[in-house]
């Protein structure tokens, strides 16, 4: 089994939502407070639900996510 650990640099995002469009899970959704920045960043709604596929990283121009998986023996 794969878990997987998605971390948002939020004081660096723009709140492009590119990962909120490209995320196949749809489990990125803008936050409801501000960045020092003024934006709304990214966040993740349940990760839990994540598989680790980096797809939000790799859409993300500012190199804000990173995604770290983990192998994890069941049983």
């Amino acid at each position: 089994m794969v878990v997987a650990r998605v971390t948002f640099r939020e004081e660096r995002c723009k709140g492009c939502e590119l990962c909120v469009n490209f995320c196949p899970r749809g489990i990125i959704t803008m936050a409801k407070h501000i960045n020092s920045m003024g934006f709304h960043p990214a966040t993740i709604e349940d990760q839990s639900r994540c598989t680790g596929c980096a797809t939000c990283a790799r859409m993300c121009p500012d190199l804000v996510i990173e995604v770290e998986r983990e192998v994890v023996r069941v049983g």
